[in-house]
C-alpha cells in the first residue's frame, strides 16, 4: 500500500496501490465502531473511487483490532442520546439512510472486498454483507449486539446469504456470534484464513480480479445483482430500517437505551448477562 492519500477524512484512511483501492475504517480506540461521521465519509469515499479510473478494485478494512464492532451505541448521540428526540419516522428515515449508504457499496460499479479481522458485529455485519466478496480471519467474532437495542435491522439481510433458520439464531441471542469458519461454512463469507494471513490474502484476490477490464468487472457485477435482485434481495434490505424504528419506540427498548446512559455500555452488558433487567422488562409488559 504504497500511496496515501493526504487526510481528507476524520475517521477513515483512504490508500492507493496501484489498481487497488483501501478503505480503512480508522477508530481504532472504539473498535471502529460506526458513527454518522464515519457512515458520512464510507459513502463520500465510495463516490469518489467511482470516478477515479485508476481504481479496479476496493478493499475495506478495519485499523486495529477490528473490523468493525458496530454502531457506536455509547458515544454516537444518534444511535442512543438522541433516540428520545426523534418520533418513529424520523427514526425510520435514519436507519434507511444507513442501509443507503451500504447499498452504495452493493451497487458500485467496481468490485468491492471486506477484509474482516477481530469483531464484526452489528452494523459491521451489514458493511461486509454487502461487499462483493467477503474475506475472513478465522477466529473473528462475527454477531449481533450484546444488548437487545433494536430488532430485525441486521437478520433481513443474513437471511439470503445463511437462510432463515440461521439468520434467527444469531438474532434470537443477544451476543451470540459465530467464528470465520462457520461463516463460510454457512456462505456469509467466502473463505477463511489465519489473521496473520488475511491483507495478504484479500490483496492477492484483488490483484487477480484487477486482470479483468474495468468495463468487463461493471457489467459481471450487475449482471449476478441483478440476479440476485430478482430473488429480492435488494427489496430485503431496507425492511430492517421499519422493524427496528417500532422497537426503538417500545418500553423494554427505551429502558435498555436509558440503562446505557446511566451505567455505561459494557456494566449495561453484564448486567443483562446476570439477569438484572428480567423484573424491569416484565414488569413493562406488563408479565
Amino acid at each position: 500500500m504504497s500511496e496515501q492519500l493526504p487526510r481528507e477524512y476524520s475517521e477513515l484512511l483512504v490508500r492507493h496501490d496501484g489498481p487497488i483501492s483501501w478503505i480503512i475504517l480508522n477508530r481504532p480506540e472504539r473498535l471502529n465502531a460506526l458513527s454518522s461521521t464515519m457512515l458520512r465519509e464510507i459513502e463520500t469515499s465510495l463516490l469518489i473511487l467511482e470516478q477515479r479510473r485508476a481504481t479496479r478494485v476496493i478493499i475495506i478494512r478495519g485499523e486495529g483490532r477490528a473490523f468493525c464492532s458496530g454502531y457506536d451505541v455509547e458515544n454516537d448521540g444518534e444511535e442512543i442520546g438522541d433516540a428520545a428526540a426523534r418520533d418513529l419516522i424520523e427514526d425510520r428515515r435514519r436507519l434507511e439512510q444507513n442501509i443507503e449508504t451500504f447499498l452504495s457499496i452493493w451497487k458500485h460499479p467496481k468490485p468491492v472486498i471486506a477484509a474482516v479481522h477481530g469483531y464484526c458485529i452489528a452494523g459491521g455485519v451489514q458493511l461486509a454483507t454487502l461487499c462483493d466478496l467477503t474475506v475472513v480471519a478465522e477466529d473473528t467474532r462475527i454477531g449481533v449486539p450484546s444488548l437487545p437495542i433494536g430488532g430485525g435491522y441486521i437478520s433481513p439481510m443474513l437471511v439470503p446469504l445463511i437462510g432463515p433458520k440461521r439468520a434467527k439464531q444469531l438474532s434470537f441471542q443477544a451476543g451470540t456470534h459465530i467464528d470465520g469458519r462457520t461463516s463460510v461454512e454457512w456462505g456469509w463469507a467466502n473463505f477463511s484464513t489465519p489473521e496473520g494471513e488475511l491483507l495478504e490474502r484479500a490483496e492477492a484476490l484483488a490483484r487477480n480480479i484487477a486482470l479483468t477490464p474495468a468495463d468487463v468487472l461493471s457489467v459481471k457485477k450487475a449482471a449476478v445483482n441483478r440476479a440476485a435482485d430478482l430473488m429480492a434481495w435488494s427489496t430485503i434490505m431496507p425492511l430492517g430500517s421499519e422493524t427496528d424504528a417500532l422497537l426503538h419506540s417500545s418500553r423494554t427498548i427505551e429502558y435498555v437505551q436509558q440503562r446505557i446512559m446511566e451505567l455505561g455500555l459494557k456494566e449495561a452488558i453484564r448486567q443483562f448477562r446476570d439477569g438484572k433487567f428480567q423484573e424491569e422488562f416484565d414488569r413493562l409488559l406488563g408479565s
